[in-house]
């Protein structure tokens, strides 16, 4: 990569300027174009997919969005001439808005049902037309809200009235000053702070508009670019350092600025370079599972992670040659000039102490960190995924208290019925589905179930079941799974009639049954991919078959943290995360191939510098120990970095992309400072010279691949070099 870099450095305002135009380029496509941002549909084979369906093709016509009006009184009855005054006027109203196609009012002859038990809480339905703006929507808003007064309380729920929480552009900008911070405080030279997150906002900002208009050609999530953001700053700003921290030693030992940048992406760029590779590799990986929301998030984060690598190996370049000497502070610019060009003997510094520590203790400190890892992915095991509601929002919201209304005067099952698509061919079909809705209504859990009469010369009818548990509850999922494997083909038996569960509720919660049953033949996949392509790069078995599990551990960290904290609540609250609940489905296979990525970033700079190290004295202990010592400082200093990033995006204000933000920065802080840095060198040091065997034959086989520059096979692999201990060592 030296051409590319060379190039790079002699071209360095062209380059920038290559880059800026790119970035304007694109951003004046968004300008004309904009995105086209939208949830994919899953394609999956469920019985709610088929209710689904059965019921789009049996309706008549394609309903707008629909939205619930809840009002409770303090102390009284809705039913209670002023405040049945003050809501009728409110919904004769809302039914002349613009938008607005039909009210359903619990004051109608026919809507006793929806008043509450105790007279005090009662809901009216709003259906809106299809073509209904975001801003009749807000008038509807207005009007339903009026009468609201100390003792009358009104909220709002429903697909029309639920806004999803604009991402928060502080908390974002502050994972941002907080790695600059992080960079200054370590480095204490203000371009060594400033270059790597220059680079990674330059190729995160020119991600964001690209996948805007990729949103135009394939169905991308609207969390797609949060997404990307998040793992575009993470990974970009650490690439960046670890280049520009190797530019820095080259400088320290006396070589230019032009061959040093050289040096540095033949190196370090080449390294950088690996471990994108295996990011994108694991997000396109996710495409085999074949699920519409996170094949356009892989698809989107990939494309983020891509042109932060080209941003790393072209922009840094040319704008570590604008910078010059000066990325070194002027103490280390002076201390250069004073060794004239001779390399620093190396101080026994702290990273050199701990790499010391850990060889002269590798079975205790290896024993240890792996009980703490261990402890860490225990709650793994209670891992349950589901989706998300307006009960997991905090109590200031309209939504939630909207929830909570109806959970308190109708039942909790009420937010989230299930909808049973009749299929009833003949008139012994019509009878055995009314024989249903009688049998539904004695099944333990059930709270009701109703059913809407056959329409005339119809086959399809709908049951309406309400559950006595919550949407989220696990109840709810096995009674979803009784009425299907036994209440239903009950019915069903002798007749020609067939019954699908359906309603949102059943969706996520086959969704997640889907997704579960993928998860642990993916997370196999991954290891299987993770070891052949440490297998490619260090020549090796031994390291590659540790790292594969260690990364498997890595992930069950990952989980382990969203259980603790959204599962079971602990913190949640403090966070303003809402209440506990499921895991998001699909955000444990989004966390496994980005988890899988970065681990395999840590693992290919740290042990590139060990096999770096092996090549030039052949010494298995040295090499370990000079390989940790020198990275320890700048691997601590990245997934510091990216603790920074990652945490920033827990205070958005968006539960989905929290989870992202939780999981991947406990796991980045135990996989840095426990696995890398104890662990792996651990389990190297008592392995020994195994660490670096490879059968000849598959030696043979393997496409060769340099990670760190050419030339890095032992000269003398059976007659190790011994040099002085401290040779080497970083501080």
């Amino acid at each position: 990569m030296s051409p590319l870099a060379r190039w790079c450095h002699r071209h360095r305002l062209a380059v920038v300027l290559l880059w800026v135009g790119l970035l304007l380029a694109l951003g004046a496509g968004v300008g004309a174009a904009g995105n086209a941002f939208g949830n994919s549909p899953t394609s999956q084979d469920t019985d709610s997919a088929r209710a689904t369906a059965l019921l789009q093709r049996a309706s008549d016509s394609a309903a707008g969005k629909s939205g619930r009006i809840v009002w409770q009184a303090n102390g009284a009855k809705v039913t209670e001439p002023a405040t049945e005054r003050a809501m009728i006027g409110a919904l004769e109203d809302l039914a002349d808005a613009p938008g607005v196609a039909s009210v359903t009012s619990p004051y109608a002859p026919d809507g006793g049902a929806q008043v509450s038990a105790d007279g005090r809480t009662a809901y009216a339905t709003v259906a809106f037309d299809e073509d209904v703006s975001d801003a009749q929507i807000d008038h509807v808003k207005e009007l339903a809200t009026g009468p609201e007064s100390e003792n009358l309380h009104i909220a709002l729920n429903g697909q029309a009235f639920t806004v999803n929480p604009e991402p928060n552009a502080v908390a974002d900008a502050m994972g941002i000053v907080l790695a600059f911070v992080v960079l200054l405080f370590v480095f204490r030279a203000i371009w060594v702070a400033a270059l790597p997150i220059i680079t990674a906002v330059v190729g995160v900002g020119t991600s964001a508009v690209a996948v805007m208009l990729l949103s135009h050609v394939i169905t991308l999530s609207d969390t797609t670019l949060t997404l990307g953001s998040l793992i575009g700053l993470g990974v970009g700003i650490d690439y960046a350092l670890f280049i520009v921290n190797r530019h820095r030693a080259h400088l320290m030992a006396g070589m230019s600025v032009a061959e040093s940048v050289a040096r540095s992406l033949n190196t370090s760029g080449r390294a950088v370079v690996f471990a994108g590779l295996t990011v994108v590799v694991a997000l396109l990986g996710m495409l085999t599972l074949n699920v519409g929301i996170i094949n356009g998030m892989a698809i989107g984060a990939a494309v983020t992670v891509v042109l932060t690598v080209l941003a790393a190996i072209t922009l840094l370049p040319a704008l570590l040659g604008m910078i010059g000497p000066r990325v070194l502070s002027k103490s280390e610019r002076r201390e250069a000039a004073g060794r004239g060009g001779q390399r620093s003997s190396g101080r026994a510094g702290l990273w050199a102490r701990c790499a010391e520590r850990v060889q002269s203790r590798p079975k205790t400190l290896g024993v240890a960190a792996l009980a703490v890892l261990a402890a860490l992915a225990f709650p793994t095991l209670s891992l349950r995924l589901g989706a998300s509601d307006d009960g997991n929002l905090p109590t200031t919201s309209t939504n939630r208290q909207a929830y909570d209304m109806v959970a308190d005067g109708f039942g909790p099952g009420f937010n989230g019925p299930l909808v049973l698509a009749v299929q009833a061919p003949g008139a012994a079909d019509k009878a055995a589905a009314g024989r249903l809705v009688t049998a539904l209504k004695e099944v333990d859990g059930v709270a009701s179930a109703s059913a809407a009469p056959f329409k005339d010369g119809r086959t399809v009818g709908v049951v309406s079941v309400v559950p006595t548990t919550s949407p989220q509850s696990a109840a709810t999922s096995d009674l979803i799974h009784h009425l299907r494997d036994d209440v239903i083909p009950a019915a069903e038996h002798g007749t020609s009639m067939k019954v699908y569960v359906g309603g949102v509720t059943a969706s996520n919660d086959d969704f997640a049954s889907v997704l579960m049953g993928k998860l642990p033949i993916f997370v196999l996949v991954i290891a299987a991919l993770g070891f052949l392509l440490l297998t490619v790069a260090f020549r090796s078995l031994l390291i590659p078959a540790v790292g594969a599990v260690l990364n498997i551990l890595s992930i069950g960290v990952a989980f382990g943290a969203i259980v603790v904290v959204f599962q079971y609540g602990f913190g949640a609250g403090l966070l303003g995360l809402g209440a506990a609940g499921p895991i998001e489905s699909f955000v444990p296979i989004l966390v496994v191939g980005i988890m899988f990525g970065l681990s395999m970033d840590y693992q290919v700079f740290l042990v590139s510098r060990m096999r770096e190290e092996w090549a030039h004295t052949g010494d298995s202990r040295r090499a370990v120990r000079v390989g940790q010592a020198e990275t320890g400082k700048v691997i601590t200093v990245a997934a510091t970095i990216m603790v920074c990033v990652f945490g920033s995006f827990v205070f958005g204000g968006m539960r989905v992309i929290s989870e992202f933000g939780v999981s991947l920065a406990v796991a980045v802080a135990v996989d840095a400072l426990l696995i890398r840095m104890v662990v792996v060198p651990a389990l190297m040091h008592l392995c020994g010279r195994a660490n670096w065997w490879l059968p000849r034959r598959l030696d043979r086989a393997l496409p060769h691949v340099s990670v760190e520059g050419p030339g890095d096979e032992p000269a003398h692999p059976r007659r190790p070099v011994r040099e002085p201990e401290t040779a080497g060592l970083a501080n």
